[in-house]
C-alpha cells in the first residue's frame, strides 16, 4: 500500500516520547544485542565489537573477530545473542568477508568468554556465493526463527542485481541455516536438482534488493524491509520459496530518474509488499513491539528506523497490511541504523553517526 494512500496518525499522538542516551562515541554502530538482561553488545561498522554496560560504559574491544573487510556500506554489521545464551554464551553476527578477488556476506558463531573480553571458538555457518567486488549491498539482518534456525538477509551487491532472480548464487535472498551451519532438511529448495541452475539449498525467499532489517511479527511470521533504489523501500512478510520481484518489479527508478527494466510494478508470480515508500525514507533496522510498556494500543506493532528522513517510522497493522504510520522522533536528527526491544520491554535505537549513540525511548 502507498503511503499515501491512508491518513496519518496526528503528529502529536507520540510527540511526547522521551529519549536518553545510554551510550555514545560509538563510530558508526550497526547491530545490537541484550545478554545478561541488562548489558549489550553492540557492533561498529568499522570492524569492533563492543559491551556496553547499563551505566553507559564502551569497552574496549573484544578480542577475535575474523578478518572484516571494512569499506563503504561493508564492515562488521548485525549480531545476534543466542536465544539460550545465558547457558551457552553463543552469539551471531554477519560481516562482509573477504576472499580472492571480492567479498561477500558470512554468518558466524562465537563463544563470548567469561570475561567478555575476546570471543572464542569462532566459526563460519554461511558465506554468501559467490563473492564479488563490491562495497555495496550486504544486507546482513539476523533473525533466530522459534525452531530455532538461523534467517540471514543477503543484498544483491548493487551490480549484481539480475542475480536475485536467479537460484544458482545467493545475490538478493534470504537464507535459512542451522545453529551448526547445516542445512534444514524442509528448506524450500533442500534436494532440489533443477538441470544446469541448480538451485542452492540454503535459500528460503528470492527478489530482495538489500534487506537491513528483519523480525518476527507476535505470531512467529518473519518480515523484512528492504532498500528500493529511488523510491520503492519494501515492507514484506515473507513466505518461504516466494519471488519478491526484485529487480523485474519495483515501485522505484533509477538513480537519477528513468525505469528500471520495463518499469513494471507488479507481474504475474511475483508478490506484492505489504507497503512501501515513494520518496525512500532509507530503512535500516526493525521490530515488533511485544511489551505494553507503551499502553496496550501499541502491542504489536511495528517499529522501522529511517536513515535518510532521521526519524522512527510507527507502523499499525491490521489484518497483515499497514494502515497508519505515524513519523517518531523527528527532533532527533541522527540517522537510525537499528531498533530492538530490550528485555525491560522498552525499544533501543542505534544511531548511525560517527559519534553514534545507544538511545532508550521511554514511555510517555
Amino acid at each position: 500500500m502507498h503511503p499515501d494512500a491512508f491518513a496519518q496518525a496526528p503528529a502529536a499522538a507520540g510527540s511526547n516520547l522521551r529519549t536518553e542516551v545510554v551510550a555514545k562515541g560509538l563510530e558508526h554502530p550497526w547491530g545490537m544485542t541484550f545478554i545478561d538482561g541488562n548489558r549489550f553488545l553492540v557492533t561498529e561498522r568499522p570492524g569492533r565489537l563492543r559491551l556496553v554496560n547499563p551505566n553507559g560504559e564502551v569497552s574496549a574491544p573484544i578480542e577475535g573477530l575474523p578478518d572484516i573487510d571494512e569499506g563503504g556500506q561493508g564492515g562488521l554489521l548485525d549480531i545476534l545473542a543466542d536465544s539460550d545464551f545465558n547457558n551457552n554464551r553463543t552469539i551471531y553476527f554477519c560481516y562482509s568477508e573477504p576472499g580472492g578477488s571480492g567479498n561477500s556476506t558470512a554468518l558466524a558463531s562465537a563463544r563470548l568468554a567469561k570475561d567478555a573480553r575476546r570471543l572464542e571458538q569462532v566459526k563460519v555457518l554461511f558465506s554468501q556465493k559467490p563473492k564479488y567486488r563490491s562495497n555495496a549491498h550486504f544486507g546482513c539482518r539476523i533473525v533466530e526463527n522459534r525452531d530455532g534456525t538461523l534467517f540471514l538477509t543477503l543484498g544483491d551487491r548493487f551490480s549484481r542485481m539480475k542475480d536475485a532472480q536467479t537460484l544458482d548464487n545467493h545475490h538478493g535472498k534470504i537464507v535459512r541455516v542451522k545453529k551448526d551451519g547445516s542445512i534444514p532438511v524442509d528448506n524450500p529448495f533442500a534436494g532440489n536438482k533443477d538441470g544446469a541452475q541448480k538451485s542452492l539449498p540454503e535459500i528460503w525467499s528470492y527478489g530482495h534488493r538489500n534487506a537491513q532489517g528483519a523480525a518476527l511479527d507476535l505470531d512467529g511470521n518473519l518480515w523484512m524491509h528492504e532498500h528500493g533504489p529511488q523510491g520503492g523501500d519494501e515492507i514484506n512478510k515473507v513466505k518461504p520459496a516466494k519471488n519478491y520481484g526484485w529487480p523485474v518489479i519495483t515501485y522505484g527508478e533509477n538513480y537519477g530518474g528513468g525505469k528500471i527494466g520495463e518499469g513494471l510494478t507488479q507481474k504475474a508470480g511475483m508478490e506484492q509488499p505489504v507497503h512501501y515508500w515513494t520518496p525512500s525514507m532509507a530503512p535500516s533496522g526493525m521490530a515488533f513491539l511485544r511489551s505494553d510498556r507503551y499502553g496496550k494500543d501499541w502491542q504489536g506493532d511495528l517499529f522501522v528506523g529511517a536513515l535518510k528522513f532521521r526519524y522512527l517510522a510507527h507502523l499499525k497493522l491490521k489484518d497483515g497490511k499497514v494502515v497508519n504510520e505515524e513519523k517518531l522522533l523527528l527532533n532527533l536528527e541522527q540517522r537510525i541504523r537499528d531498533v530492538k526491544e530490550g528485555p525491560d520491554g522498552l525499544l533501543y535505537l542505534l544511531t548511525d553517526e560517527g559519534d553514534g549513540q545507544l538511545i532508550r525511548i521511554l514511555p510517555r
